[in-house]
């Protein structure tokens, strides 16, 4: 990007009246400048609906620099957000940029503008699209209610569902949990759902591909320990690990099964309740074969049968 507008557009899954965002440069090896960063309520398109435009400032300045390999939060801001609904955020980048960390599979229509500062413009002049999330990795609105990440691969990420449809499974979450009523939980249509799937990532070892993303023992500090609010979370991984497992040097069902104890251990040390999550088929996939079959088969029996995970869901009966 040269000198060009970002307009991300992000679905919430709770309300409230308070908002911040979460910018990276963690994969960046120079300074990322934010020029200027504002967030409304999307209208529709890239436009921002009248009267909820909001200036964004980091450490109460309306510009800042992002070192490399780290994140920044913005200051929060008074804004009324129904669940449910979209928000656009606008990040100015000055000079050029290179669209280091992103998110790739972002299943969402998002807009870059024509060179120039259009933060405050409420009809963006758009030179293309894109459906990636450049910078932004978290939108955190205040709540009195938990959060549950659902971490996990591309299944979580929504890979080949719609695009700008919110189609992902945890998005029917999100939507299902608005009308649940759990005095027990002390949910009351109040937790917040936090996508933390990467397509193509894997438990115990980093993809070739870097969009992939870092292993879940790598991300697990940043994508759930540094979620506001959390205190669930789901895990879904493995597959890639086992379809991509060498022969050679194939990966095992213990190999799995350590690399799972290490999460629900390190989620435990925090009061956080994790959910497992049984592997879906996978014969038709490029990378099936009958001797990874059978490594699937006993990591679901070992998930599904350890009483080592808070809970179960059971991916694999629900879809085969």
């Amino acid at each position: 990007f040269t000198d060009q507008t970002l307009r991300l557009i992000v679905h919430t899954s709770i309300g409230g009246n308070r908002v911040r965002i979460r910018v990276s440069n963690e994969f960046g090896a120079v300074p990322l400048r934010i020029g200027a960063a504002r967030i409304g309520v999307r209208a529709s398109g890239s436009d921002v609906a009248p009267g909820t435009d909001r200036v964004l400032t980091f450490s109460g300045r309306s510009s800042i620099v992002i070192p490399p390999g780290a994140p920044v939060l913005s200051d929060p801001v008074e804004l009324n957000v129904a669940a449910l609904s979209d928000l656009a955020v606008s990040l100015y980048l000055p000079g050029t940029v290179d669209a280091t960390t992103i998110h790739n599979t972002g299943l969402q229509t998002n807009y870059v503008s024509l060179p120039g500062d259009f933060t405050a413009s409420a009809t963006l002049p758009v030179q293309r699209t894109i459906t990636a999330w450049p910078f932004l990795t978290e939108v955190d609105i205040d709540s009195a209610g938990p959060s549950i990440v659902t971490l996990g691969d591309s299944i979580t990420d929504g890979t080949r569902s719609t695009v700008d449809t919110n189609n992902r499974w945890p998005d029917w979450l999100a939507r299902r949990l608005q009308t649940v009523r759990d005095p027990v939980l002390g949910i009351n249509g109040r937790l917040g759902v936090v996508n933390r799937g990467i397509s193509g990532n894997r438990l115990l070892s980093d993809s070739p591909n870097t969009l992939a993303g870092r292993s879940i023992q790598e991300r697990f500090d940043r994508d759930v320990l540094a979620t506001a609010g959390v205190r669930y979370m789901t895990l879904l991984i493995g597959i890639n690990d086992i379809g991509n497992s060498s022969a050679t040097n194939p990966v095992t069902a213990d190999d799995l099964i350590a690399g799972y104890r290490q999460v629900i251990a390190r989620a435990h040390a925090k009061g956080i309740a994790i959910f497992g999550a049984t592997l879906t088929p996978f014969e038709g996939a490029g990378y099936y074969s009958p001797e990874k079959e059978v490594v699937r088969q006993a990591v679901n029996n070992w998930i599904r049968s350890s009483d080592e995970f808070d809970g179960v869901i059971d991916f694999d009966g629900a879809t085969r």
